[in-house]
């Protein structure tokens, strides 16, 4: 049986020499197995004697041996250097070590290895082997098996490695960043390492997103920027571990629906979409909600999500260089630290002017449908047309607060972007903080309400 994790080995006689013990913990190969040279039955000792745990490290790949059967002084949990390594029982009144537990060390012993993470005393030598960073189901199996050695279990029932020197690739520590920075350099024959967490290959001249690397379950940040890809493909958001997604300088045009139904919902905090071709994004976009940071500059964008407002972790924003007329109504919902919306055509408000989309009486739909939204009714496609979920989904707020869909009246105002964030980059080269945004009304009693405060306002 062999076991990877991190290890490390600390003499307990040091202390009463004057000298540290601690040292840093090395990535290591651990097998629990019998000496080659000493096989049972064949003139060597006992199997219960034989058995031994051998620690493996990348400066010493022949590794070193202990001995197990009634060696172990006692099983340690991760709290050992919290000095919690007893438990306190109610009847009787008495705390006991770990290592004497019986039916109440299986809870503990399952406690600390869900973590990765035990330490194991051996009395001779007098060392303490402190396990982290290890597979729990592993671990779990692993020291189990090195319990029954310790007790004296024959070895036939172990399931037992021969003790030989580990190969460098077995101790090497796991690689977690890998930075490619040209075609050159970019692996086509070999796989990418499972255990990488950072991941960038820039100018690779990549025209689509590599598969294999949508096998990196651990994977935390990606960087693609400055390639050729035009398309992403939607088993990116496979990646459960990814938080930043960098696509910078591509051809991108459209950003996938399916990413935005994905893990990535939960997971996504700094996306930067700068220098594509990106016309619009979905309104699905905005269920990405774990979103910080969001680049959108130099782009050919001519609207914003329209539920803007519901990215309620967003603190910067970026969407220098595009083609905005103007910003959605819910963009005023935002809290931010710093937008740039610098170099886009935004258009001059102008609110005696709108654009009536309003019928008298309502249709029998549009009734049915601002009920359903303002009365909050459930409502989903198991009940509903999927094309009128879709309609539901995308609702319009009145400045009332009440709903409508297809019947409103429609103009835009001047809003000062300092009212959405703390510092703003200016929208133009003459000094303005102001952009225009745009806003709805449910009926003609709510846009005449409107218009008297805002003739009043400008008097």
């Amino acid at each position: 049986m062999r076991l990877q994790c991190e290890v490390e080995v600390r003499s307990r006689l040091l202390p009463t020499c004057g000298l540290r013990g601690r040292a840093k913990g090395a990535h290591a190969l651990l097998s629990l197995g019998r000496q080659p040279d000493r096989p049972p039955g064949r003139g060597g000792p006992s199997a219960g004697h034989s058995v031994y745990l051998m620690v493996c490290t990348a400066r010493d790949r022949a590794g070193a041996r202990y001995k197990l059967k009634e060696n172990i002084e006692q099983f340690f949990t991760k709290f050992v250097e919290e000095g919690k390594a007893t438990v306190r029982l109610k009847e009787p009144a008495v705390d006991v070590c770990l290592s004497k537990l019986k039916e109440n060390i299986e809870q503990f012993f399952t406690k600390f290895v869900e973590e990765g993470k035990a330490t194991v005393r051996l009395k001779e030598p007098a060392v303490d082997v402190c396990l982290s960073k290890a597979n729990a189901s592993n671990l779990k199996s692993f020291l189990a098996a090195v319990r029954l050695a310790h007790r004296g279990t024959d070895v036939e029932a172990l399931p037992l490695s021969v003790l030989v020197p580990a190969k460098t690739s077995e101790v090497e520590k796991p690689k977690t960043k890998m930075i490619i920075t040209s075609r050159r350099d970019y692996p086509l024959t070999k796989n990418f390492p499972y255990s990488l967490e950072h991941l960038q290959a820039s100018y690779c001249k990549l025209a689509r997103v590599d598969m294999r690397m949508l096998c990196l379950k651990k994977l935390r940040k990606l960087d693609l920027s400055h390639n050729h890809i035009k398309k992403l493909p939607e088993t990116i958001g496979d990646l459960v571990s990814l938080q930043e997604l960098n696509l910078h300088n591509n051809h991108l045009e459209t950003f996938c629906v399916a990413l935005c139904n994905s893990t990535l919902q939960k997971s996504l905090q700094f996306l930067d979409l700068s220098q594509n071709k990106i016309k619009a994004l979905p309104v699905q976009f905005c269920q990405l909600q774990e979103l910080v940071h969001l680049k959108l500059d130099d782009n050919e964008l001519i609207r914003l999500p329209f539920k803007m407002g519901q990215l309620s972790l967003l603190r910067f924003l970026s969407a220098a260089r595009n083609k905005l007329p103007f910003l959605p109504s819910d963009f005023r919902n935002l809290s931010l630290e710093k937008l740039d919306l610098f170099g886009n055509p935004f258009e001059q408000p102008n609110p005696l002017v709108p654009s009536i989309q309003l019928k008298i009486p309502l249709t029998l739909l549009e009734s049915a449908a601002r009920a359903t939204v303002n009365y909050r009714i459930p409502y989903g496609r198991h009940l509903l047309p999927s094309h009128l979920c879709e309609d539901l989904e995308v609702a319009k707020t009145c400045q009332c607060g009440n709903a409508c869909l297809s019947c409103f009246i429609q103009t835009t105002v001047t809003m000062n972007l300092h009212y959405v964030a703390h510092t703003v980059v200016l929208v133009d080269n003459m000094g303005g903080t102001e952009a225009p945004i745009v806003c709805y009304f449910c009926s003609l009693t709510c846009y005449s309400q409107f218009l008297d405060r805002y003739l009043q306002s400008n008097r």
